[in-house]
């Protein structure tokens, strides 16, 4: 049993979109396993798959409130994925911010992205449509309140910019972002055919979000793996549950299993006293 991760304050991880918190199916993978057993004490946002940056606000920050009542802590870290990254930022804005040490976030659409402004063109009808199908299906899935189509919203450029100005790093909180890319279409089976369109649109990207939107506070760089393939979305979370490859990084920017990169981030909060 190590100690490598035992933070001053309790880790609350805020899941993407898409996904929700499961017990028997965690959205982390092995990842909050490997840092409890370093010490780390962990808990998860609880947000709906498909909600409003706001709506899903305010579900982690009834988690949070938990989390303090649970442990007595006066603070958490929070460690948050894509558009997880938001949802903290949006907290931190409003009302949240002094119960709030640190927010990290990975791969996040901090500002937006050209490939969704391209396909918000079509029709209104017909994204809303889309949407509200998405909707239904979620609900039936466990979404309290989905909505699709303001997740479709804040990925656009303008929507970001806007929410940049509305919610600029809190002071008094440290606040650190992290990418990761793959190499190209074929690197991820998940994202074959997003992975080109992103491309086409915003250049590098980990199959779904662009390494330029992921540019936030402190952004420590972009990573990749060992191999050629790179990290994708997924991959960041740790989908497949296992290493990349048997070879070790040779640079600070290779990973070859994330969930030492996950120890290293919580263990420096760590170190800094968080």
């Amino acid at each position: 049993m190590s100690d490598d991760c035992c933070l001053k304050y309790p880790l609350l991880m805020v899941h993407g979109m898409g996904f929700r918190d499961r017990k028997h199916l965690c959205y982390w993978g092995r990842i909050p396993n490997a840092l409890r057993s370093r010490g780390a004490d962990v808990y998860f946002g609880h947000q709906d798959a498909v909600g409003s940056v706001e709506a899903n606000a305010m579900n982690v920050a009834k988690s949070l409130d938990e989390v303090l009542r649970i442990t007595g802590a006066p603070k958490v870290n929070i460690l948050a994925h894509s558009k997880g990254g938001l949802e903290s930022r949006w907290l931190a804005s409003h009302g949240y911010a002094d119960k709030i040490a640190s927010i990290t976030t990975i791969d996040t659409p901090h500002h937006g992205s050209k490939t969704v402004d391209f396909l918000m063109k079509a029709p209104k009808w017909m994204v809303k449509a889309a949407a509200k199908g998405t909707d239904i299906w979620m609900w039936i899935l466990g979404d309290r309140h989905p909505d699709c189509y303001a997740c479709f919203d804040i990925l656009t450029t303008k929507t970001a910019e806007q929410f940049n100005i509305d919610n600029p790093a809190p002071s008094g909180i440290l606040c650190q972002s992290f990418g990761f890319k793959v190499k190209g279409a074929f690197s991820d089976s998940i994202f074959c055919i997003t992975n080109p369109v992103v491309t086409r649109f915003d250049g590098d990207n980990d199959g779904l979000v662009s390494t330029d939107s992921m540019r936030w506070e402190n952004f420590r760089g972009v990573r990749t793996s060992t191999r050629k393939r790179g990290i994708s979305h997924a991959d960041v979370v740790d989908i497949r549950r296992r290493r990349f490859t048997k070879r070790a990084p040779s640079s600070d920017t290779e990973v070859s299993d994330i969930v030492p990169f996950y120890v290293e981030v919580v263990n420096e909060l760590k170190e800094m006293g968080y």
